[in-house]
């Protein structure tokens, strides 16, 4: 398989030079793309860089990390390569962990893979305390939200992938910015794409993070709700009519109806001095511990439908039937 590596370039002329040159001789073509960079990471790579496979890209306007790799997918999309890994340039990412990402999928165990700094204790000795908190509580949001339980630190941006997979995505609809990884997950999860983790190693050097937790945080809620409806009304309601969606709406409705009734029973017990009888209270915490129940059941089913059949495999055989159907 062909394999293309993006780097998106912003501010990272200190480092972008290394990461190129341990990229290894598995890869074909090296897209750097200049995200508008105040400090011309383009025209630095252009004058000092000396590997043949390097070709510079340039976005007219700064996209954010989500714009410049899409620029990066689909310039790899056109030129006919089979997976891209995307690794970034600030020297966090080792590239001679780019093996180890792109084995899945050549073997076809997985048609997406990204790093997980979390697999192995050791791993988060040298993270700070506040990303690694950070990076805990948006990883079960992004399960809730994407359906990938399977997966860990979700904001990991070293990841490769099949590019027939890709061509299933709508990538102009992708986030742009710091919400790009998690967005990525959903969309793949519309299409049923397995995902894989591969173990790696945190690396912080001298660069400068330029997400602020304080501003970002209320649009990650926003944003992970948004998601986490879309992937329950599609796959639960419009793609699939199932067991699941059985649990959810029963639980739903009898946990609502539970709490509505007892707040309305507690309400008048107030007013009127009279405590609610056994009976009442039995007619409201029933169906609440019912419905939970019901809710637990949905989880339990959300977790054990997560995708395990690599779609590229379909992707490609079709793709194959067509070229087999045209040919004389």
């Amino acid at each position: 398989m062909r394999i293309a590596v993006v780097i998106p370039c912003y501010k990272v002329t200190q480092h972008v030079l290394g990461v190129i040159a341990d990229i290894g001789p598995e890869v074909e073509r090296i897209y750097a793309v200049d995200d508008a960079c105040p400090e011309g990471s383009g025209r630095f790579v252009e004058q000092h860089n000396h590997d043949p496979r390097v070709r510079v890209l340039y976005n007219p306007e700064n996209r954010g990390v989500g714009g410049a790799v899409v620029t990066g997918y689909q310039a790899a999309m056109s030129e006919g390569f089979d997976i891209v890994v995307k690794i970034d340039g600030d020297g966090q990412m080792d590239p001679r962990l780019l093996p180890l990402f792109v084995r899945p999928l050549q073997r076809g165990q997985a048609d997406y893979s990204k790093g997980n700094r979390f697999y192995r204790p050791e791993s988060v000795q040298g993270m700070p305390p506040i990303r690694l908190f950070g990076n805990a509580v948006l990883s079960f949001l992004t399960k809730l939200s994407c359906g990938y339980w399977n997966v860990m630190d979700p904001t990991n941006g070293y990841t490769a992938v099949r590019t027939c997979v890709l061509a299933e995505l709508p990538l102009d609809k992708l986030e742009r910015r710091y919400f790009f990884e998690t967005d990525m997950l959903f969309r793949l999860n519309t299409v049923r794409a397995v995902v894989k983790d591969v173990p790696m190693d945190s690396v912080y050097a001298d660069e400068e993070s330029n997400l602020k937790i304080s501003k970002v945080l209320p649009e990650f809620l926003r944003k992970h709700l948004s998601r986490l409806w879309r992937r329950y009304f599609y796959n639960y309601l419009i793609r699939d009519f199932n067991i699941g969606t059985l649990y959810s709406l029963f639980g739903s409705l009898l946990l609502v109806s539970g709490t509505v009734f007892g707040t309305v029973h507690w309400l008048n017990s107030t007013h009127s001095s009279y405590p609610a009888t056994s009976g009442t209270v039995m007619l409201a915490a029933l169906p609440i511990l019912i419905g939970i129940q019901f809710l637990i059941a949905f989880l339990h089913y959300d977790v054990s439908n997560v995708p395990t059949e690599p779609v590229s495999q379909a992707l490609e055989a079709s793709v194959q039937g067509a070229l087999g159907s045209t040919s004389p």
